[in-house]
């Protein structure tokens, strides 16, 4: 899965967004907005060809404030499925938050 694919369906609105993703981005304070910038500026750092229902990715983004945020994006090629989104930590991440610790 392409970056590109992923930006093309947020852009045309192709998107779905579930209660619980939207709940956990309102619990860690995460807007739309944010979510959509990390997308289109971003990078895939994972790939996760085997997800179900469909593949999906990690993609690592700054917000404009400065943060990094990660933001788990699935597709069946015709919508892109927000899963979650969240600030990463270095208890997770090495200090680039984009390599996962082992």
């Amino acid at each position: 899965m392409t970056i590109d694919v992923i930006r093309k369906l947020i852009e045309s609105g192709n998107v779905k967004w579930s209660t619980h993703c939207l709940e956990r981005m309102g619990d860690r304070d995460i807007s739309i907005d944010d979510v959509k910038n990390c997308i289109m500026n971003g990078e895939v750092i994972e790939d996760y060809p085997d997800d179900y229902p469909y593949p999906s990715c990690l993609i690592y983004g700054v917000v404009t404030d400065g943060r990094v945020l990660h933001t788990v994006v699935g597709t069946d090629r015709d919508k892109a499925y927000i899963i979650t989104a969240y600030y990463p930590n270095t208890v997770k991440f090495e200090e680039d938050l984009k390599t996962r610790r082992k």
